[in-house]
């Protein structure tokens, strides 16, 4: 009997990795594959709702990350998911533009010039993008990107000036959102430039069926019944050698709500807030220490964003966001270093929202992001205390009569216990490379001894060195590792 066809394979995670792997496998022609999800939904960090009627919200993932070489670019071409649409970027007008575009308020209420904001945004893009690009100078390699976009926008003439500091100031608040990091002093400058953007920038039109739609055409490739919801891992046993009970399954997956099942290899699929809190006690064996240091010294960050659905559009036609500029922000260094031991970072952790975006499909709701520890102690807060803060930040910045808002929708994803972040980081002071040691199989192909190999692979956005942080990279991680299998069985 083909080997392929009475291999069992159990894949933990129904995210974006664990539906391709599944997918994958079957496509390969394995018959005995159980995908187990902690969650009462598949998708993971893909989250489509329709809280504010027919049309979708994104709660979790929100882009695609590059066009070219993107296979979910691809896969949405190939099934009409995709809206006409672009690539996000950053517009600044002043009322009275045509062109839907973003307006920057300062403290005091006072909109800043266009030309003003351009210039310091352009600056920002050319510095984050040389150290994307390898093209740091030796004496910025070893700081934290933070300090090295300090160091060299103070060469500036934008820095001499008060609202150029306080834009630049913004414009490291934004970026703490695409790092999932609290503070740019905790990324690595370095380091992200083994992050790979694909060419296209960041399409933001996707199809009246989201995300979720993506995840849809996956799951047609699945036999019913694959998928188990509602069925979190308490522990997976491995490395049995031939003498072992299980010497025909080697390994054992077993579940909280009592549920075991044998394998020959398990995908797991969970997210790196996931390992950092479980690894230890879920592994049995323990893990390698290299594993176990890569879990360690890799981060992952919250990335929450809090909707506010109003019963009227009280913005103007042309304006596509709103965007507030501080006096004395949260990215400052200084404020940053002096926080550091104290929690007095609390009472202000709305500064850390860059502003307020519209919404595509919604005239009259906006979308607030926020990040890192405030977006973790926004996350204890309710709803309605969210709300009514968001409220007075949009009255004082813009002196526009905005009314009461009707519902608020905020994503809590670093409190989910079976998420514990957003996405991947590399801290100051840590290699990329420790998502390789991240990925390796245990034990490894071909083994060292009797036990069989490629007992447990490993999956997910964090065990992709050049595309960390993206719905693609999670999807190429679960091909990958079901092909390693592929390889094995033929």
């Amino acid at each position: 009997m083909n080997r392929i066809h009475t291999a069992k394979i159990v894949v933990i995670g129904a995210g974006f990795a664990g539906i391709a792997a599944a997918a994958t496998l079957f496509e390969a022609g394995f018959q005995h594959v159980q995908v187990l999800e902690a969650m009462g939904r598949v998708g993971g960090r893909v989250y489509t709702m329709r809280p504010f009627g027919s049309d979708i919200i994104e709660l979790g993932a929100n882009w695609i990350h590059g066009q070219e070489g993107n296979p979910l670019f691809e896969l949405g071409k190939e099934h009409g998911l995709l809206s006409e649409g672009h690539s996000a970027s950053t517009k600044m007008c002043l009322p009275g533009s045509i062109t839907p575009c973003d307006y920057f308020f300062k403290e005091d209420g006072r909109l800043l010039q266009a030309e003003d904001v351009e210039q310091v945004c352009a600056l920002f893009s050319r510095l984050t993008t040389r150290a994307f690009d390898s093209e740091l100078e030796d004496r910025h390699c070893c700081l934290s990107l933070g300090d090295y976009l300090d160091n060299a926008f103070a060469e500036s003439p934008l820095a001499a000036t008060e609202d150029g500091l306080k834009v630049f100031e913004w414009c490291k608040r934004c970026e703490c959102t695409d790092e999932a990091s609290s503070s740019l002093y905790e990324v690595s400058a370095s380091q992200i430039s083994h992050y790979e953007a694909l060419e296209g920038g960041f399409f933001n039109s996707l199809g009246p069926g989201g995300y979720q739609a993506f995840i849809d055409v996956l799951l047609r490739k699945l036999p019913a019944g694959v998928i188990m919801t509602n069925t979190p891992v308490a522990h997976i046993e491995w490395a049995l050698d031939e003498s072992g009970k299980r010497s025909t399954h080697p390994v054992q997956i077993v579940c909280e709500h009592g549920q075991s099942f044998e394998a020959d290899h398990v995908i797991v699929t969970v997210s790196l807030g996931v390992l950092k809190q479980r690894a230890a006690l879920m592994f049995r064996p323990p893990l390698p220490n290299s594993k176990m240091a890569a879990i360690d010294k890799l981060e992952i960050g919250t990335v929450d964003k809090i909707y506010l659905c109003f019963p009227e559009r009280f913005w103007p036609e042309d304006c596509a966001g709103i965007q507030l500029v501080w006096d004395n922000g949260p990215e400052d260094a200084a404020v940053y270093t002096s926080e550091l031991e104290g929690e007095a970072w609390k009472e202000t952790w709305f500064k850390k929202i860059c502003g307020f975006d519209t919404v595509a499909r919604h005239p009259n709701v906006l979308c607030g992001w926020i990040t890192g520890r405030e977006a973790l102690h926004m996350e204890t807060l309710e709803d309605v205390e969210v709300g009514d803060v968001c409220m007075r930040l949009l009255r004082s910045f813009t002196g526009w009569p905005v009314p009461e808002v009707s519902q608020v929708l905020i994503s809590r994803w670093g409190r989910d216990p079976y998420v514990r972040g957003s996405y991947t980081f590399v801290p100051q002071g840590v290699l990329a490379e420790e998502h390789g040691a991240l990925v390796a199989p245990l034990p490894p192909e071909p083994s060292s001894d009797d036990r069989k190999p490629l007992q447990v692979l490993f999956a997910g956005e964090a065990t992709h060195v050049n595309f960390y942080t993206t719905t693609h990279g999670a999807y190429l991680t679960g091909i990958r590792e079901a092909q390693r299998l592929i390889n094995l069985y033929t």
